[in-house]
């Protein structure tokens, strides 16, 4: 036997073979065991509903308060994802997936998804997106519309298909044109590409993607019709916009659309050659449209500055707002006239009459004017027949009168 002296100064202390070996090597087994039992406890320790572990690299859960439970991801060359639940079953989910799509290498963190809300991204979107189309400021204010929804607190990667499509008819029965419905969704659906190509979300699915989209408004063929035209343009003088007057008897004259009448400049009007220049149209292309009689002495009827500028300081939603108001009012003065002269007054006088309309009755009269084809294009910009058809609608009496 050998006999090692004490290392407490004391008599000599004994060992046994197993005592030597274990000298020799203090490190090569109890601590082995005592790891390997660690694991094995710490995929089962959960008595106190604190900490359930699987391993250095595994996901953890931590229960936090009495109805939640937090799951924490670590792997190598990610960096660690964390989410909490209302039960353990739906962070174990989770964190399976997440493992699994990182083991896979197809993981795409969804943590900046699930932390922008709608309102967010479209302030964003308005900010880098919108000043770069050509209806920006008709687009801002379907930005608005959709930050005040109940979709704007949402987080982008909640918002789902059935979400977008009670929008959709919610906005239907609030009696909303089809295309108008459908500009709003176009508008979110772009917002989810944007976010999805162009600021790092690649796990956002576009939930536009998952719903029937309107089709469009139907085609209007709505014109004026006997004296519309001029109780509609002595209500409009007698508004709180008078100069409301001369855009809606432009935009008669032209057929030039708002935006295009809106952002006029003195300096582009050539009155000897009775031209107006367009540098900036809603199609891209820049074009001079011819002025008839009528149409300069309207524009002479307007002040201008000195330093030229602008003919019309008049925001879009103004003009629009100002010009239903005066499809009122001009009902109510011909209903008045209707009666002082004992005549029944037609029912849908001024009724359905939008600013838009007035385009489709300036291409209607270049047509009635005999005017061919190519020329209302060059005059209303449009660049095919199938859409100018849209918008000339001849009254088939007109026709039969030409017939002879």
């Amino acid at each position: 036997m050998n006999v090692t002296p004490s290392v407490y100064g004391g008599p000599p202390v004994s060992r046994t073979r197993h005592q030597r070996i274990m000298s020799l090597y203090p490190f090569s087994i109890f601590p082995i065991l005592s790891g390997v039992l660690a694991y094995l406890l710490g995929q089962f320790w959960d008595t106190q509903g604190k900490i359930a572990q699987r391993g250095n690299d595994m996901a953890t859960f931590t229960k936090r308060g009495q109805y939640q439970w937090q799951a924490k991801v670590r792997r190598d060359g990610h960096k660690q994802l964390s989410k909490t639940f209302s039960t353990r079953t739906e962070a174990e989910a989770w964190a399976r997936q997440v493992e699994n799509e990182m083991d896979r290498g197809i993981f795409v963190s969804r943590a900046e998804a699930e932390s922008t809300t709608l309102a967010y991204a479209l302030e964003r979107y308005g900010r880098e997106v919108t000043p770069q189309k050509k209806g920006a400021l008709q687009e801002h204010t379907r930005i608005a519309r959709w930050k005040r929804s109940d979709l704007g607190a949402r987080f982008l990667a909640t918002i789902r298909g059935k979400d977008l499509a009670a929008f959709r008819d919610e906005r239907r029965a609030a009696g909303k044109a089809e295309n108008t419905i459908r500009l709003d969704l176009a508008l979110i659906s772009h917002l989810f590409e944007t976010a999805r190509k162009d600021w790092g979300m690649e796990s956002l699915i576009n939930p536009a993607k998952n719903i029937k989209l309107p089709s469009g408004s139907k085609q209007r063929d709505r014109r004026l019709q006997g004296e519309e035209q001029i109780f509609l343009l002595e209500a409009l003088k007698n508004s709180s916009q008078p100069i409301t007057r001369n855009i809606v008897e432009l935009a008669i004259e032209t057929g030039m659309r708002q935006g295009e009448i809106l952002g006029l400049d003195w300096d582009y009007i050539d009155f000897k050659k009775r031209t107006i220049f367009l540098a900036d149209t809603k199609n891209g292309e820049s074009r001079t449209v011819p002025l008839s009689s009528k149409a300069i002495t309207v524009l002479n009827s307007i002040a201008r500055p000195i330093d030229g500028g602008r003919l019309f300081s008049l925001s879009q939603d103004r003009l629009i707002r100002t010009f239903q108001r005066a499809c009122v009012m001009g009902k109510v003065k011909y209903e008045e006239h209707c009666l002082a002269h004992d005549m029944t007054p037609a029912p849908d006088f001024l009724e359905n009459l939008r600013f838009h309309d007035l385009r489709h009755e300036a291409t209607t009269r270049f047509f009635e004017l005999g005017l061919d084809i190519m020329e209302v294009a060059s005059i209303s910009g449009h660049k095919s027949l199938s859409m100018l058809k849209r918008y000339t609608h001849l009254r088939a009496e007109d026709l039969a009168k030409k017939l002879g």
